[in-house]
């Protein structure tokens, strides 16, 4: 297209539907902190990220009456194969065939859904058409990071819309994804001619993308494909895949610690680039894709983890793009079938749970991974920046589910237990015109929850890809029988030995300490019912029918019941919920969060004094109380019942500004007058 031609687009309209933004978030300051100033650096590798206004209409809160079996979208039934995946050995439902119930994280996933349903599709847009040629494009530019085009979170966003419309049946969101494809396609012969108008501020050669949008469009062009049945997104992925592979850049400069530039290598975060180009191979076939992905492969880094848990060099990079990279590990692994990625992705994680996290799962303070010699506490005394919480919630979720699919592993499941209630779960909503959380806070003291200075980040793309991802963690399965995961208020239908399966889950987790399953059976069948034994737990019991089971119950292990089953039968699962401390890590032994089952608990910030944490966990838990009015709200009983606040909560129940200590250290001066 010439760089005078105005392809003369009608306005995309902007989405009707309501945002039913959760209760409890209010609008923050202008100046209300966020992330450093160094991060709009990696903001112009990344092509920019924005956001757009949301609307006021009430909607009824999605997946509340939708049953996901019943995918009237049209995607279910224009797949282009089942999940092509060769080493797997416990399958996600893949989007299908699970419906959250409510909860908070239902509420949490339908409010994100109705948020992202509300923005303008000409604003997202816009960029894309003025880089097209088009005089006078309809809409602007979202804003922050997505300015002056969307490139930072447009391929996320077409694939959380991909996967959740799929996951509820939802039409509306299918519609939105299915035009943004169709009119990201018009605009590709102009962004990507040479005479495009705009050059570097979205045309040229490469259309405007980088390695980073690039890769995330791949993911969203993928889904829109496999799960869409978008008829262009495949032809499209094709396209800018073609021009991609003789124009990048290929220097693959491994991070380092030093000049700061190089915490995400360079060029910025070109080592996560493989994972999508390798399911595009699956997906296709097309040589094209696997040998694309295969230049982005990164040893430099992960064979630090080759033979080795505890490696002492892996510090000083990027978090959350380095532990995304170990998605790409797992693809290599599916793809060429190489144990080594698989070991190197067991020794990865090993190394995060034991080194580098926190209680709640996060990581990464001021987005780093730190050295193994008790850096990780002390940091709780110098940074704020604790958590990048959207982003690295994501990384580690999907490093999770890879090792649980090709491994059947139990014990992974912990790792996204404590990220859905701890991290991701426990962010305040996205809203307004791109307002979002970026970081979370656990500094030692007063710490609160707080909305990023600038709008739109990556972390707008990766919160919707969060809470799109909620239904296809709750349940596996594979040759033997059904496994639960979470426990959340949700019910699955799965094809069973004999016919469709439905299982009803039914609880107040992790609240309250039982969770009960109802199965209805078109005819009776004998299958194994595995259940997640949480690493932490003690004393889980089943019971079916009333009757107690004698299952194996080992913690960070699946507890199996197999036996006949029968339109009817329950399933009461007990797992007691124990206060316990949680150090830091080894050189901090008495620098502790206070945990409750999976949940981390925060402290109101006391007005008063700070609170004797006992030292033992036995202690802790026969001192705490919980309040007459809220069972899962608790005061150290031992302490006088005062009107300034000092109560203990679930670290989900705070909102935007208000205040908790998270860490507890006693070597801290309690009393200054």
């Amino acid at each position: 297209m010439s760089q005078n031609a105005d392809p003369g687009w009608p306005s995309a309209g902007h989405r009707g539907h309501a945002v039913n933004i959760q209760p409890g978030a209010r609008a923050s300051p202008e100046t209300g902190g966020g992330e450093m100033d160094e991060k709009l650096s990696r903001r112009d590798f990344m092509g920019t990220m924005g956001a757009a206004a949301a609307a006021s209409v009430a909607l009824t809160p999605l997946a509340q009456s939708v049953p996901a079996a019943q995918n009237t979208g049209g995607a279910a039934a224009v797949l282009s194969k089942t999940t092509p995946y060769k080493k797997v050995v416990l399958e996600p439902f893949d989007y299908a065939g699970v419906t959250l119930r409510q909860s908070l994280w239902q509420r949490q996933a339908s409010a994100g859904r109705d948020y992202y349903l509300s923005l303008s599709n000409d604003d997202i847009l816009h960029g894309y058409r003025v880089a097209a040629g088009a005089a006078n494009a309809p809409g602007r530019a979202l804003g922050g990071w997505a300015s002056p085009n969307s490139n930072t979170v447009f391929g996320q966003w077409l694939q959380s819309m991909a996967r959740m419309q799929r996951a509820y049946g939802d039409k509306d969101l299918l519609e939105k994804a299915n035009l943004l494809v169709s009119e990201y396609a018009k605009c590709w012969p102009g962004m990507s001619s040479g005479a495009a108008r705009g050059g570097g501020r979205g045309g040229g050669a490469t259309g405007g993308l980088s390695h980073y949008p690039y890769e995330k469009l791949v993911g969203g062009l993928l889904d829109m494909h496999h799960y869409g049945g978008h008829p262009e997104a495949l032809t499209l992925c094709d396209k800018i895949t073609e021009v991609a592979v003789p124009a990048f850049n290929r220097d693959r400069v491994a991070a380092n610690r030093e000049p700061w530039e190089l915490h995400s290598g360079r060029p910025g975060e070109w080592y996560t680039m493989a994972e999508n180009l390798y399911r595009a191979y699956q997906l296709t076939g097309e040589s094209m894709y696997k040998e694309f992905a295969d230049v982005w492969l990164y040893p430099a880094y992960w064979d630090k983890f080759g033979e080795t848990a505890d490696p002492r060099d892996a510090q000083g990079v990027h978090a959350y793009s380095h532990c995304n990279s170990f998605s790409s590990a797992a693809l290599a692994y599916d793809v060429t079938g190489d144990e080594k990625y698989l070991r190197i992705l067991k020794n990865f994680y090993d190394w995060m749970q034991k080194r580098q996290t926190y209680a709640t799962g996060g990581y990464g303070p001021d987005e780093r991974f730190v050295y193994s010699d008790g850096a990780l506490g002390d940091a709780l005394e110098v940074y704020s920046a604790s958590f990048e919480c959207p982003c690295c919630s994501w990384a580690a979720i999907k490093v999770s589910k890879y090792l649980m699919m090709y491994t059947g592993e139990a014990r992974y499941g912990d790792w996204i237990e404590r990220l859905v209630y701890n991290g991701v779960g426990a962010a305040l909503q996205i809203k307004d015109r791109g307002t979002h959380m970026y970081y979370m806070d656990y500094h030692l003291g007063s710490d609160l929850k707080y909305y990023s200075r600038n709008a739109f980040t990556c972390c707008s793309g990766t919160y919707f890809q969060n809470i799109a991802e909620y239904s296809n963690l709750v349940y596996f399965k594979d040759a033997k029988g059904l496994c639960i995961n979470l426990y959340l208020p949700s019910e699955v239908e799965w094809k069973g030995p004999t016919g469709t399966v439905k299982v009803v889950q039914t609880t107040q987790y992790p609240e309250a300490d039982t969770s009960t399953l109802k199965l209805t059976l078109e005819q009776p069948a004998t299958f194994a019912l595995k259940l997640r034994v949480p690493g932490w737990s003690k004393g889980m019991t089943i019971k079916v029918n009333g009757q107690a089971q004698t299952s194996d119950i080992k913690p960070g292990q699946w507890a199996t019941v197999s036996r006949e089953w029968k339109s009817g039968d329950t399933v009461e699962i007990t797992i007691p919920l124990h206060f316990r401390r949680v150090p830091i890590d080894e050189q901090h032994p008495n620098r502790n969060a206070i945990v409750r089952g999976p949940t981390v608990y925060g402290q109101e910030d006391p007005h008063k004094w700070l609170s004797d944490i006992p030292a033992s966990d036995d202690e802790l838990d026969k001192l705490m109380k919980p309040l007459a009015n809220d069972p899962a709200i608790f005061q150290i009983n031992n302490e006088p019942v005062v009107s300034q606040r000092n109560a203990f909560k679930p670290f989900y129940r705070f909102v935007e500004l208000e205040r908790y200590r998270m860490y507890f250290d006693p070597k801290h001066r309690r009393v200054l007058w």
